[in-house]
Parts: structure tokens; sequence; C-alpha cells
């Protein structure tokens, strides 16, 4: 097996024969161990049928096992104080668990019985459809989580980014187990599979525990890319009478997640909407009271991304937040941001890279996700040093590369009372 040292974050990375990538960071200040499995697709490699089958999959390896029930598995991190989680994203399927290093043997058999030894019983699919779909209704009820899902269903159409990832009650109910199995002996192969661990450790003993437990299986053949998508230009709008705020999503195309101007997006979304002192929550909350909630986000991905600003109003004030939202975009076309407020925005964003890397189980996430998508890994240091080489200028830039080409995106949701907003009104 090929190993390799990375000294400056004091990362050891260990390939094993069949294609499983180990990699760990040794934290030895602390007494907990995060580790972690990671399925290296998510919910954008599902077809229109499949739409949710990740996600559910997630859910069917709590079910029960050849070695434990749903029960025992609930119980026996919990028995140790420990935590035992997992999530399914657009891009990856992660399944983790954090102890005391005392207990790192247990927290990876745990683990490993999860994600090799599931038993899709076919009663216990029915029962999950109907928890997740409990599950869906708890999301329809959140307006925010609507409105975000109207705009990417019409930014990325016909792409399965804009879809759910949890699924739709149709693709829910019409899951069955040769179709779970086929996906799961599709996705869930060596050559997709990433083993994670940070904190109180030794390499040479995580590689240990990954081979006993995955050295038997076969590489299998390599997934293949999931399809490069298009973006769209929303402009939807759509009544719901029961709300007593109007949401608001407004958003355009952003680079891809390993873009080599990464660092001057994420400044900009500092600017924009990254916090209290945003050019956005400043005007629209503290100077002109016309939301409680308003900020923006970054959503990248291996080939594409979105910038998009989220914001809840009334409707008498809904057009006065888009048009002042879109007065900051033309604002960060025409003029380089100041020396004080990039600097306000670069500690901002430092601090909060510093302090998000901390905790063992954020170290452990981030190991996995530097492999997935740089295949390589970066210490606090490099990190801070590509954010201070930023310069105004290149924000500028990034701002008329997003804002100054198309027209910008924009879904509302509320009670509407006839709101017309016009695709002209939505260029910069």
């Amino acid at each position: 097996m090929a190993s390799s040292v990375l000294n400056a974050r004091d990362i050891d990375v260990t390939t094993l024969p069949n294609g499983i990538r180990v990699i760990s960071e040794s934290m030895p200040h602390v007494r907990s161990v995060s580790v972690g499995v990671w399925i290296g697709t998510g919910a954008r490699r599902e077809t229109l049928q499949q739409n949710g089958i990740s996600h559910f999959i997630e859910h069917m390896l709590f079910k029960g096992t050849k070695n434990r029930t749903a029960e025992e598995i609930a119980r026996v991190v919990d028995s140790c104080g420990g935590h035992l989680d997992a999530y399914t994203a657009n891009e990856l399927v992660s399944y983790n668990s954090k102890v005391i290093d005392d207990h790192l043997p247990l927290a990876f058999d745990v683990l490993a019985d999860l994600v090799l030894n599931p038993l899709f019983e076919e009663a216990d699919i029915e029962k999950e459809k109907g928890v997740i779909l409990e599950e869906l209704k708890m999301e329809a009820d959140s307006p925010e989580y609507l409105v975000h899902e109207a705009f990417a269903s019409n930014f990325w159409k016909n792409h399965p980014l804009g879809r759910s990832i949890l699924g739709t009650k149709a693709t829910i109910k019409a899951f069955a187990k040769p179709a779970v199995e086929a996906y799961y002996k599709h996705v869930y192969v060596p050559r997709n599979i990433v083993i994670t661990a940070a904190g109180r450790l030794d390499h040479a003993r995580i590689v240990s525990f990954a081979s006993d437990y995955f050295q038997h299986l076969s590489p299998g053949a390599a997934v293949e890319p999931e399809p490069v998508p298009v973006t769209g230009v929303p402009l939807v709008l759509k009544n719901k009478r029961s709300l007593e705020q109007v949401h608001v999503c407004m958003g355009v195309p952003a680079y891809e997640i390993s873009h080599e101007r990464r660092y001057g997006c994420y400044l900009l979304s500092t600017i924009l909407g990254g916090g209290m002192s945003s050019r956005l929550f400043q005007n629209i909350r503290e100077k002109h009271g016309l939301a409680y909630s308003v900020f923006s986000e970054l959503n990248l991905y291996r080939d594409t991304g979105c910038f998009a600003v989220a914001a809840g109003t009334s409707l008498e004030n809904v057009r006065k937040v888009i048009d002042m939202t879109m007065s900051e975009f033309r604002q960060l076309q025409d003029s380089v941001v100041p020396a004080e407020e990039l600097r306000r925005a670069k500690d901002h964003l430092k601090g909060s890279l510093a302090l998000s890397l901390e905790s063992t189980s954020s170290r452990m996430s981030n190991l996995a996700r530097q492999e997935l998508f740089f295949g390589k890994f970066f210490t606090v240091d490099q990190m801070v040093e590509c954010i201070e080489k930023v310069t105004a200028e290149e924000i500028q830039e990034i701002a008329q590369d997003f804002f100054g080409h198309n027209q910008v995106g924009l879904s509302v949701l509320g009670k509407l009372n006839g709101l017309v907003v016009k695709p002209e009104e939505m260029v910069c």
C-alpha cells in the first residue's frame, strides 16, 4: 500500500490495495478522536427516478446490519458518551463518529458495520419511507426551504442539483429493495470511499482498522462522472397565502469549488451578507428595518457554483429589499471595496476559518473534503495567505463576472397579492 506524510498539518495518507484512501491528522493535545467513512458521490448522481435514493440509503444503514439491530446501533456509541451521525449532500455522503480515544475501536467497528453490512430488509424499507415522508413534510413547512427549492429547481433545471436531496413523495414511495441494493453496490465501492480520522490517534492503527474491515472489498469499477449542469435564470413568483412573510432568494452562477479565485468569492460573500457588519445586514436590516434575516451564501461544486442572497420581509417591503440588493450588486461592480472594509472581511473570514478547524470532527471533515474536491491538503497558514493575497480589484472583477453579464435569478414565496417582477428589473 502507498503512504505519504504531510508534516505541516501532521497528516498521513495511505491508499489500500483496493483503492480506499485512509487519511488521518494527529491532534495529540486533545482526548477525542473523530472518524468518518465518506462516499465520494451524493445526490447529484441520481436519475429522476432515483431522486432521494442516496439519502434513503443513508437512513437504511441505521436500520440494522448483520451484526446489530437498529436499537443496538443507536445505543452502542451513546453508551460511551460518543456521537454517531450521518448526512447526505449533493456530492458526498458521510458516516461519522466522535468518541474519546479509548473508544476508537468501538466507533470504527460501528461505522464499518453500518457501511459494509446493511440488511435492507423489505419491512424496514417500507417503514423508513414513512419516516422520510415526514421529514419531507417538515421541510415543506419551512418557507426558507421552499423558496430555495423553487430557486434551485429552475436555476439547475433538468439537473440533479435542482432537485431535493430528500426526493419527492412519488420517488420515495417507489423505492424497493432491488433498486436500493443496486444503487448501494454501484456507489459504495473502494474507489469511491475515503476514511478520515482526526484527534488523539496513531495513523498506523487507523490503517490497520481500515485494512481489517475493508481490504476484502473488490476495487470495483470507477464511478463515472456526473453530468455537467447548465444554469438557468429563474424568475419564480409563488403565492402561498398562509405565510406572514414574503421570502426572497436571488442568485447568479459562481465558480467551481477549486477555482483559483474561490477565496475572492468567499470575501465577496462576506462583504455582502456574511455577518452583522455586512452591507446587506447593515443596509436592509439595521438602517431601514426591512428584514430580520438577510444573508448571502456560496454553494460551490466540482464543476459549477451558485452565489445567492436570501431574505424574509413583508409584502410592502419586498420590492425595496430586491432593489437594495440589486443596488449592492451594482455598487460592487462599479467601485472597489474600501481598504478598511476589505480588512474587516479578511479578518472575519480568517477568524471563522481558524475557529471552524478547532475540533476533531471539523478537522476530520476537512480532510475528507480536501481529498475529494482538491486531491491535496492545505494548512490554515496557506489558506490565510490565499485570503490575504486577494485584492479589492480582484473582488470587483469577480462581481463584474457574477453580476455583469446575466440577469439575476429570483424566486419569491409568500402572500404576493399580484406582485409582479419583470426580467429587465433583474439586470445589473
